[in-house]
């Protein structure tokens, strides 16, 4: 019997927020550069029919040329960022927002 085909799994974001803090640009063993940040989100969102007033600071990172783009990018501007999320490293729970791409 043949396997019945399982719908593609996703791990998307999407979050409009600011950079509040940024590491240097550093690059691992192989020379890719990696920068690591701190973004902060503000919102008004409807929660059971109730506005709720959302504010959260979540850890990012970006790697390669998005690392360069993100380490020139000004602080405190707000941008609209994309990516994935995924564990800090293999034996952690924390999650990093890696972002892949970033709009003005």
């Amino acid at each position: 019997m043949a396997e019945e085909a399982q719908p593609p799994k996703e791990n998307r974001l999407q979050l409009t927020a600011s950079v509040v803090e940024r590491d240097a640009v550093r690059h691992t063993p192989a020379g890719v550069p990696i920068v690591s940040a701190r973004l902060f989100h503000r919102s008004m969102c409807k929660e059971a029919d109730t506005a709720r007033l959302v504010e959260m600071e979540i850890p990012a990172i970006a790697v390669g040329s998005m690392a360069d783009k993100l380490g020139q990018l000004p602080l405190e501007q707000t941008v609209r960022f994309s990516g994935f999320l995924t564990n800090r490293n293999r034996k952690s729970r924390q999650l990093v927002f890696h972002i892949s791409d970033f709009s003005l």
